[in-house]
């Protein structure tokens, strides 16, 4: 299973938001700095993570981002959920409201409870590890 930038990308804003809290609002331009990203691409994720009252913006001249909530109180699950559809296995066309398949609709899915328990370990992994336990 491999996540997208986009979650990667997130997580590590995080992480950098949770490692310099203490220092007041951190901008955009200087998490991009310590970590060689974009910024363009920095702020797309920001917005959805905005969205998701994970991030605060502060204005101003000293303005940026500080974390919404405690570090021990925002797991990784909600980070890349914030900014995936899914953290599903399998990418397929046939959505249903527990995971998506590929398969003939008419036909029984073989492989359907496996894709099902890795989803359900990945969700229940990434839903148990916070954000202090990175930093």
């Amino acid at each position: 299973m491999k996540f997208t930038t986009r979650g990667r990308y997130s997580v590590q804003i995080m992480v950098d938001l949770s490692q310099h809290m203490s220092e007041g609002p951190v901008s955009l331009k200087s998490i991009a700095e310590r970590h060689d990203l974009s910024e363009r691409y920095l702020e797309q994720l920001i917005t959805e993570l905005r969205k998701a009252d994970l991030v605060r913006s502060v204005r101003g001249a000293q303005g940026g981002y500080i974390l919404q909530r405690e570090p021990d109180q925002i797991a990784v699950g909600e980070i890349l959920r914030s900014v995936a559809a899914s953290i599903a296995p399998v990418d397929c066309e046939h959505q249903t409201e527990t995971l998506s398949c590929s398969c003939d609709p008419d036909e029984q899915c073989l492989t359907r409870d496996l894709w099902i328990r890795v989803r359900d370990s990945v969700n229940e992994l990434v839903d148990s590890i916070y954000l202090s336990d990175l930093i």
